[in-house]
């Protein structure tokens, strides 16, 4: 059997293309347009990579982008009061705060400072525990990313057995929530588990989030099951170089699933474009608009 590659990057663009069409129809219909703070504290060189990709992918979305860099050292304060700011922005709509912090910087009160209204990250406790509670809310944009990828493959996830390694506030955790308001089966699993492989091996939907590379074996796999590699790994060559791979060994893996995500081009491009989902649907929501057909 060789499993259906789940193309991250065309399901992604086609996303973008909705999301602009709808930016697009708020700005004719209601004189409004979704706007993207994103806050970089320090120069770690991924964190720009990332920073620099959300710029680029809001403003061609027709949104607005807001950048704000702040050196290394930046205090707390100085922090939390940019956000108070971005807060009563009446233009932004949506506040980022790419992580991880530089240490010395609290990241939780950061999270927390964030109206959760513009919470686009997902990460505030009123979102968490809305989300929780099987109520409306914005989502982390990864998990939503993967939801939306296994409904490229099954039309519906109600009564699939699904399993999730990997129990974290960012991935894990959200993804849980977000596959129970599917009326899925879910057991949650992480690196501790025993019998892990038995665990998987039960599952129509596996979700690998647990950081470790390539830990996913062709027989912790059921015959035809789908699979979402959330894991972004470089690992070393043998001419000293590094590559990406996944928390999947995707090559022995692909024989037996009936579906899978590559690493790279899977999950990753639906990160960022979830962002600009949230970011449509908080512009929306604040303007007492309907939440938008994307």
């Amino acid at each position: 059997m060789a499993a259906q590659i789940i193309d991250g990057k065309a399901i992604a663009a086609d996303l973008r293309a909705r999301v602009a069409g709808e930016v697009e129809r708020v700005k004719r219909d209601h004189g409004l347009t979704p706007g993207l703070a994103v806050v970089l504290v320090g120069n770690d060189p991924a964190s720009e990579v990332y920073v620099r990709s959300k710029h680029t992918q809001t403003q061609a979305a027709g949104m607005a982008s807001f950048e704000h860099k702040l050196p290394a050292d930046v205090s707390q304060d100085a922090l939390l009061a940019l956000i108070g700011k971005l807060n009563r922005d009446p233009a932004v709509h949506g506040i980022l705060v790419q992580l991880p912090l530089p240490k010395g910087l609290v990241t939780e009160a950061i999270v927390n400072a964030i109206d959760p209204a513009k919470d686009v990250d997902g990460l505030h406790p009123h979102n968490a525990g809305r989300l929780a509670g099987g109520l409306s809310a914005l989502s982390p944009c990864t998990p939503l990313g993967c939801i939306i990828l296994s409904k490229t493959v099954h039309a519906s996830l109600e009564g699939m057995n699904a399993v999730v390694i990997g129990r974290s506030n960012l991935v894990g955790r959200p993804l849980v929530q977000l596959l129970l308001n599917e009326n899925a089966t879910v057991t949650i699993a992480h690196s501790r588990s025993r019998n892990l492989p038995e665990i998987t091996a039960r599952a129509d939907l596996v979700y690998a989030a647990v950081g470790r590379p390539e830990m996913v074996k062709r027989d912790w796999i059921k015959p035809g099951a789908t699979v979402i590699d959330v894991g972004i790994n470089r690992i070393p060559t043998a001419e000293g170089k590094t590559r990406l791979v996944g928390d999947v060994a995707f090559a022995e893996v692909s024989e037996v699933a009936g579906a899978i995500t590559p690493v790279p081009g899977g999950v990753g491009p639906m990160t960022v474009t979830c962002l600009l989902v949230n970011t449509l649907r908080a512009a929306c929501a604040i303007a007492g608009l309907p939440a938008p057909a994307v």
